[in-house]
């Protein structure tokens, strides 16, 4: 344990930035899963629709530094060719 108050303070800090990250990560994962299901099912309207919405939560993610950049763009590059596809 630190006993320095802004070692204190960098512990808090970090434990909720922490708790930011993964709950975003979190909802990052859930959305690519509904896109991938919505490809499964071969609904057009809802992967089109999901497909923003998980390229938009990528982008965040990439900007935020939850995530690599060029990871972020690997993934979209995966989504976009998926789509074009179905």
């Amino acid at each position: 344990m630190p006993n320095i108050k802004s070692a204190k303070k960098r512990v808090l800090v970090t434990e909720a930035k922490t708790l930011q990250n993964k709950m975003f990560r979190s909802q990052l994962k859930t959305d690519i899963k509904k896109y991938h299901a919505a490809l499964a099912a071969g609904d057009t309207a809802l992967a089109q629709e999901t497909y923003k919405i998980a390229v938009k939560k990528i982008d965040q993610a990439a900007a935020r530094g939850i995530i690599h950049k060029n990871a972020a763009a690997h993934k979209k590059s995966q989504f976009t060719k998926a789509l074009n596809n179905m």
